[in-house]
């Protein structure tokens, strides 16, 4: 299969290092030619546990030079997502499919306005990566699950084909008829963390020690569930505990989820589009959220004391 990743952070050099080496045709893409050159150049090496591992990848910043497309993995930022869909049209073709894999509700939306409903999957992953140098990555993927769907829940051939390829590169995968209920659970273990470490500035281990950053969590996290239950969605988390625990799972201490790490590098968080996204389906489905809103108006006024304050 040939594939595009839209955004090669750390995340989405694992995924497409290890696409690679399972024989598809992937393309790293990314705006930085310091880091084209050197993963074109010296190849990407993956850390997992003791082993480590160099890749031969294709990177590059030119969308227009790879031609059409099976599949775009789309792992952009979730305030670059308009941006780079339309960069990445040179790639799309009649029959390319575009998978969102990125954290947060909305950036399926986005992408279905720009190329049309007909192109659009959609996922969530718990496969972590770690930049450590440029072309040095920390990759988890043993045990780390992937899920992928149709926005509709229909189970087509596509989707299959897809979940085929990654399950054949050892990213254990499986097709959803319920994606929404797996992106709100994702969302629900995104809400009941990552605001709270950004504003904060604790990682897990100083997080999970303060009684009253729980019970901060847990409040968000049970609006969220309020919400996607008035708006119909099927979760499997039912308790605001689970997505406490489960945020944590498998983690150190010392680890710091994504909004923290934007804050500490003085860039754009994705709070739009993760506690943003319980307020605003909450306002639309009737259900208060006072915490989050509370949370989101805290990171929001941190972005703005960095200069990164967006209207």
């Amino acid at each position: 299969m040939k594939i595009a990743i839209l955004g090669s952070g750390a995340l989405g050099s694992v995924i497409g290092g290890v696409l690679t080496e399972a024989g598809s045709e992937v393309y790293l893409i990314r705006r930085s030619a310091e880091y084209v050159r050197i993963m074109n150049g010296e190849g990407l090496t993956l850390h997992e546990g003791t082993h480590r591992r160099n890749v031969r990848v294709r990177a590059t910043t030119d969308c227009s030079s790879i031609g059409t497309v099976d599949l775009v993995i789309v792992l952009v930022k979730s305030y670059h997502t308009k941006e780079a869909i339309e960069m990445a049209r040179p790639m799309i073709g009649e029959h390319t499919m575009v998978m969102s894999l990125q954290n947060g509700l909305g950036n399926e939306e986005m992408i279905a306005e720009a190329v049309g409903k007909e192109h659009v999957l959609v996922g969530r992953t718990y496969v972590g990566g770690v930049m450590l140098d440029p072309g040095q990555v920390s990759a988890g993927t043993k045990g780390k699950h992937t899920y992928i769907g149709e926005l509709d829940g229909q189970v087509t051939e596509r989707v299959k084909r897809v979940a085929d390829v990654f399950n054949q590169s050892g990213l254990a995968t499986t097709v959803s008829d319920n994606i929404m209920g797996i992106m709100w659970d994702k969302l629900l273990i995104n809400v009941a963390t990552g605001a709270l470490c950004g504003i904060t500035r604790l990682p897990y281990g100083g997080l999970y020690s303060v009684p009253e950053l729980r019970n901060c969590a847990l409040s968000a996290v049970a609006e969220g569930i309020a919400v996607a239950h008035a708006a119909g969605v099927e979760l499997s988390i039912q308790a605001p505990e689970q997505a406490w625990i489960k945020a944590a799972e498998g983690l150190p201490d010392d680890f710091k989820p994504s909004m923290l790490q934007s804050i500490e590098s003085g860039m754009p968080t994705e709070i739009d589009f993760i506690n943003g996204s319980v307020v605003r389906w909450g306002a639309k489905w009737g259900v208060p959220t006072p915490v989050n809103s509370v949370l989101m108006a805290c990171v929001k006024g941190i972005e703005y004391g960095l200069g990164q304050g967006r209207s």
